[in-house]
């Protein structure tokens, strides 16, 4: 797997991935930044839920559930000193769909955190105190 990220202007980057998606990166206004993308850092935790959301989803499908929707809200706290590491992550998925069996979400749930999730486990690996919740929406 590689990207590349080029420098744009100012504290602006354009980042490329190997299957040749680009997002822009940018930094908040006091820094020299137009807010033209989302920051570095929440780069990482927004490709941390769209990783969990897919184990999730991909689950929740191969055991017949019948999912109309999945969303990830992710909350993250970071350190006060520099480096600003992320200190705590957590996730919850609202899981939609018709006669959803919470024993079935919740596995699903703690399979992508235990086993599947990369980027959830390598964050646990170095220290970020990494949580996970779940909430079933009936369609």
């Amino acid at each position: 797997m590689e990207t590349t990220v080029k420098w744009v202007d100012g504290v602006s980057f354009e980042a490329t991935s190997g299957s040749g998606h680009s997002v822009v990166m940018d930094g908040p206004p006091d820094l020299g930044g137009r807010n033209l993308g989302p920051r570095p850092m929440e780069m990482l935790i927004m490709g941390m839920g769209g990783c969990a959301s897919f184990d999730v989803l991909t689950i929740l499908q191969k055991s017949r559930q019948n999912v109309t929707g999945c969303e990830a809200s992710i909350s993250a706290e970071r350190a006060d000193a520099v480096p600003a590491v992320f200190t705590k992550i957590h996730m919850t998925f609202r899981v939609r769909g018709e006669g959803l069996k919470e024993s079935i979400v919740k596995r699903a749930v703690e399979l992508s955190a235990e086993k599947y999730c990369s980027a959830s486990i390598m964050m646990e690996k170095a220290g970020v105190e990494v949580t996970h919740s779940y909430e079933i929406v009936e369609a």
